[in-house]
């Protein structure tokens, strides 16, 4: 009996063992990263900003069906506010306000695999803010003859003291894996930290962000 038991024993350990995997990996793609800010009932949510990402990552497969996946990413995230301002010659022209967060992110997310190279996971974005900065840009358009035409202002503020530096950001997301390695990926991030530092009358100011990149993973058993 007791060799029996021990046989069993043996038999789901190394089933166990078998079915663990781990893997290393890079990844890079884009970011869609926008700011809402609250007062009261009134919310405002920012022009999106197009961004990057880049970074490394540890995926441990703890069965066929399940798995867990941490990584290390740096991005530059926030938003960005425009508004149209007439001259006194009722020429129009653009001025843009962008917000801008360096940001070091730890995502930390549980991964159900619904095939082998298909997977879903959900999990939270634990962010640090390094460098945070309130830059404006006057669009002058110049009427057409050179469009896009962008003349920076020398008006770039550090606004690190006024920024809270955790960013938790709550996210859902997606995977499809080909056998040799190379992955591509989506998740939504809903961020919920308020990044003002001295809120007044209740105000709040969450960054929340889409990520669409590509990877690759190697390792294994």
């Amino acid at each position: 009996m007791k060799k029996l038991l021990l046989v069993a024993v043996a038999a789901v350990v190394s089933a166990n063992l078998t079915a663990q995997e781990v893997r290393f990996g890079a990844k890079a793609g884009y970011s869609l990263s926008t700011l809402k800010f609250k007062n009261g009932k009134n919310s405002e949510t920012t022009d999106p900003s197009h961004t990057f990402y880049v970074g490394g990552l540890v995926e441990y497969k703890i069965s066929d069906k399940f798995g867990l996946q941490g990584e290390i990413l740096y991005s530059q995230l926030g938003g960005k506010v425009s508004k149209s301002v007439k001259d006194q010659d009722n020429d129009y022209f653009k001025i843009q306000n962008k917000m801008i967060f360096g940001t070091l992110m730890v995502p930390v997310s549980a991964k159900y695999f619904i095939t082998e190279g298909l997977s879903v996971s959900a999990g939270a974005s634990f962010g640090y803010i390094l460098t945070a900065k309130s830059k404006t840009v006057t669009d002058l358009g110049l009427g057409g003859i050179i469009p896009g035409f962008e003349l920076e202002g020398n008006d770039e503020t550090d606004i690190k003291d006024q920024t809270n530096k955790l960013n938790i950001a709550p996210f859902l997301g997606a995977e499809y894996m080909l056998e040799n390695g190379l992955f591509f990926d989506a998740r939504y991030n809903m961020g919920v930290s308020n990044l003002a530092k001295n809120p007044i009358d209740g105000e709040k100011t969450t960054n929340s962000f889409l990520q669409v990149g590509v990877g690759f993973k190697f390792g294994g058993n």
